[in-house]
């Protein structure tokens, strides 16, 4: 039997790049959204209650049901939480592909991301929040160097500030639920991991592939190229301990950069498929063959038994 899958999220980047991986190996879906998909999509997508809504997950089971769903692939950061937390109600015949909810809590806040990260030995940048430093001086003092200010949760379209001391910052008045980071300059990579825990006999993977950086720091928009056989090891290693610290599984995309002495950092981690999972359709190869197993949890992923080096590339 096939799985019959819906996306939810389907009109973000992460979105249209499964569905466009699902519709080339002719795997039947259905899109799902609280917004209107953007122009020149390919699909259609039914509109479903933002994830501030209580009623999304009710609107959502009684969707799977009618329309026979038995996989679910959350894509949108936002409904991560929920549907983790509530997917024991759409009962034991659909597979919900997102962690445990301690977990995602963890990776669906910066700050929280960053605190697990950093007591687990995971090197990210140096943080904090804006209520930490008196004004932006003090904070690029402390980050010892240019510093970017962006929200704690990650939404489509992250507003984020670089700060380099040229221009001046009304510190009082930014937003609440802010991370303020040293500003990384060096190579980018984005990484596309599947997470089992260690003890279960199970082949976690991380596919590492590169990207340009952006002159403003942050996560770019460029199209990620998978790195070549050998190359971005260590990124590879740093990324999959960073899943592991925080007990991820599933798939998981995250940004990594180095600092200027070529030490990788762990800018974001998104415990969902991600817009360049393209370039790893061993994330829905494994996904694929989780449908199969008589029962499902977050653990029972499984891959070919093979020798594992962390990071494939």
């Amino acid at each position: 039997m096939k799985p019959r899958v819906l996306i939810t999220g389907a009109g973000s980047p992460a979105g249209r790049a499964l569905a466009a991986q699902l519709r080339s190996r002719d795997i039947p879906f259905l899109g799902a959204d609280s917004r209107e998909l953007p122009a020149g999509a390919c699909f259609d997508a039914v509109r479903v209650p933002s994830a501030t809504d209580p009623e999304m997950v009710p609107v959502l089971r009684r969707l799977v049901v009618r329309e026979g769903i038995n996989l679910l692939i959350p894509t949108s950061s936002e409904e991560l939480i929920h549907l983790s937390a509530a997917r024991a109600g759409f009962g034991g015949d659909v597979r919900v592909i997102v962690a445990d909810p301690g977990p995602v809590a963890l990776a669906s806040d910066r700050l929280f991301t960053a605190w697990q990260l950093r007591s687990a030995g995971v090197p990210v940048p140096r943080f904090g929040v804006p209520g930490d430093y008196p004004d932006a001086d003090a904070a690029m003092d402390a980050m010892d160097g240019p510093l970017v200010v962006r929200p704690r949760l990650p939404r489509n379209g992250n507003p984020a500030i670089v700060i380099d001391g040229n221009d001046q910052v009304d510190w009082s008045a930014l937003p609440d639920g802010q991370i303020v980071q040293e500003y990384i300059p060096g190579a980018e990579y984005v990484l596309m991991a599947f997470g089992t825990p260690a003890h279960n006999g199970t082949a976690p993977f991380v596919i590492v592939a590169d990207r340009t950086a952006t002159a403003d720091g942050l996560a770019g928009t460029q199209e990620a190229r998978r790195a070549v056989a050998g190359q971005g090891i260590d990124v590879g290693n740093l990324a999959m301990a960073a899943v592991r610290s925080l007990g991820l599984t599933g798939p998981v995309e995250l940004h990594v950069r180095r600092r200027s002495d070529g030490t990788p950092v762990v800018l974001d981690v998104n415990a969902r498929f991600g817009a360049s999972s393209g370039a790893a359709p061993e994330l829905l190869d494994a996904v694929l063959a989780s449908f199969n197993l008589p029962s499902f949890n977050p653990a029972s992923f499984r891959q070919p038994s093979r020798a594992f080096a962390h990071a494939v590339v």
